[in-house]
């Protein structure tokens, strides 16, 4: 499932090319409708009688045991230098930072989690103010993987530090920007350190760089995708047209196949018994 007109070009060749058994719904609304989708169909007993359903996406736990990985392996080439590791995670589901938290919690001695987002900045405001409050419809970015009003691994989070705000604010701080800020982000990435970032990974980039490390701290900031799917986005900031890698523009030559469907569950449902009829 994916969001209608909330996807770059590259980004919705990449779901509706695949063939074979891949089928891609353009849903009508956001990414926040495509996941209460997904989890009504979870909660369908009639639909769960016939099918074994799963998700790939963060909603699924499996999907966050491999995350945790690469935070150990970043602690491991980072800890020779003797300093408390900060990471900075570019932020939407928040299901890479609730991977870096399961890490945490198994032994891995972070410093701080920096939970890095755009507009749609839920978690943030919480960890600044302590009140959470969704927003519907989320607010359309050029960081659109992170466009989620109401992250489904908020209540993983939640859980890990016991619900309490006060303990989830020691281990975690929370930073937004603007679309303005996230390509000034981009370009200075690209000037400073001629390195090609998503908007995305400028998030995480930012955050990092505001938090301002201190002497005995070392900060790693993830990435998130490649630049290459930002391509319209990506011109207009740099002023030159990137290299596009060659499995992704082949894409743009293969032909889009998907089924239209609203934001309404018997719709989904419907389309859903046809295809795994």
């Amino acid at each position: 499932l994916y969001p209608k007109g909330k996807v770059s070009e590259i980004q919705e060749k990449q779901l509706t090319t695949l063939g074979h058994n891949i089928n891609a719904i353009e849903i009508d609304g956001t990414f926040d409708d495509c996941q209460a989708l997904v989890k009504q169909a979870f909660l369908d007993v009639q639909l769960n009688a016939k099918y074994t359903l799963a998700s790939a996406n963060s909603i699924n736990i499996a999907r966050l045991i491999p995350q945790a990985f690469y935070y150990a392996w970043a602690y491991r080439q980072i800890r020779k230098t003797g300093k408390e590791i900060v990471f900075s995670v570019p932020s939407g589901n928040f299901g890479n930072l609730s991977a870096g938290l399961f890490a945490y919690k198994l032994g891995l001695p972070v410093h701080k989690f920096i939970a890095a987002s755009n507009a749609n900045d839920v978690v943030p405001k919480y960890i600044n103010t302590g009140v959470f409050e969704a927003i519907s419809p989320s607010i359309a970015t050029i960081s659109n993987a992170m466009d989620v009003g109401n992250p489904s691994n908020f209540p993983r989070m939640q859980e890990v530090f016991g619900g309490q705000l006060s303990n989830m604010s020691q281990i975690i701080e929370g930073y937004a920007y603007t679309d303005e800020q996230t390509r000034a982000g981009v370009l200075e990435l690209y000037q400073k350190y001629n390195y090609l970032a998503c908007p995305h990974t400028a998030i995480g980039y930012l955050a990092l760089k505001e938090r301002t490390l201190a002497a005995d701290e070392v900060g790693v900031f993830l990435s998130t995708a490649h630049y290459a799917k930002f391509l319209p986005e990506m011109e207009a900031i740099l002023g030159f047209s990137p290299e596009i890698p060659e499995r992704l523009a082949d894409l743009l030559a293969l032909e889009t196949k998907n089924t239209a469907c609203s934001t309404t569950y018997e719709d989904f449902k419907g389309i859903l018994e046809d295809i795994l009829s």
